[in-house]
């Protein structure tokens, strides 16, 4: 029988290990998104931009065709990121582009994290051609978005059959913050959840409001 320890599993996140990598967040794409309330999934990436620019975790922004055709990434995200270069490509696959490569490498992380649009296209891509490549991928379900709940499902599963590890946006934050002990990010945490992490949000202000309640 294995003996039981109090550290964490090594497949979890943390904010040095990773890459997240935003893919055309953009209006035209979100237009014919159909899987997810265009409210939620504006939320959603809301929540994982700021919980990425909060800890500190490597982000790459790529949009496509921004000025000809896709139009800008949502200000939600880049209001996360202020004064960073979006990278606009051609390619739907962003693994293709040499641009958002280079960086990739320049980074150097071993594990990508994905969330974007369209799930069946612009994720599917890099996704398996990331782990193709020896990377782990992490994608952000409820943070992506496809033309209807069939086209996100099959793509979703073809990435987990692939070996992908799918998550939520909420579990994005929280497993960042993983110990509510971590004083120095516990107001980043609560004050991000309370902003966007819908009911979950709502109860921690409803707690600490009447009850002056603190986790941990």
């Amino acid at each position: 029988m294995p003996t039981a320890k109090p550290l964490p599993g090594k497949a979890l996140l943390t904010p040095q290990d990773h890459t997240l990598i935003l893919i055309d967040f953009q209006s035209q794409m979100s237009f014919a998104t159909k899987s997810i309330d265009a409210v939620a999934l504006r939320n959603n990436a809301a929540l994982i931009s700021h919980a990425a620019a909060g800890f500190g975790v490597s982000t790459i922004l790529t949009t496509v065709a921004e000025k000809s055709f896709s139009g800008p990434m949502f200000e939600e995200i880049t209001a996360a990121f202020p004064g960073q270069a979006l990278l606009d490509r051609t390619s739907m696959n962003t693994w293709e582009d040499a641009a958002v490569i280079a960086r990739v490498n320049e980074i150097g992380k071993p594990r990508i994290v994905l969330a974007g649009l369209w799930t069946g296209v612009c994720i599917v891509g890099p996704a398996l051609s990331a782990i193709e490549q020896g990377f782990e991928v992490y994608v952000i379900a409820d943070a992506c978005g496809d033309v209807s709940d069939e086209a996100h499902e099959r793509a979703m599963e073809r990435m987990i059959q692939a070996g992908a590890r799918p998550m939520t946006a909420l579990q994005y934050l929280l497993e960042l913050q993983r110990d509510w002990a971590r004083t120095g990010t516990y107001e980043l945490t609560t004050g991000i959840a309370k902003k966007f992490g819908g009911a979950y949000g709502l109860g921690i202000i409803y707690a600490k409001s009447m009850f002056g309640a603190h986790e941990g």
